[in-house]
């Protein structure tokens, strides 16, 4: 079977895998550059603000991400609660 480039090309989950690769490569690298440029534009506190909020949202994001699993490891121990019930 032959595939051509032209064919697969035209296919929207190429184009997606490509789109979250670069999106993947490039957010961090844009992330560390506003932080430092909000640190020298802003006046004195600026550093110090950058990393106050980097290290709050941190804190957000981690706190959010074990109340997901911790979550879904309720949501699955239900299940097999109600699975040997029956």
């Amino acid at each position: 079977m032959v595939v051509y480039l032209a064919r697969v090309a035209k296919e929207s989950w190429l184009w997606l895998i490509i789109l979250v690769i670069v999106l993947v490569a490039t957010v961090p690298f844009i992330v560390i550059y506003m932080i430092a440029y909000l640190a020298t534009a802003l006046p004195i506190w600026g550093p110090a603000t950058a990393m106050v909020v980097l290290l709050l949202l941190w804190a957000v994001v981690s706190g959010y991400k074990d109340w997901v699993l911790a979550r879904r490891k309720e949501e699955e121990e239900k299940k097999q609660r109600s699975i040997s019930e029956s």
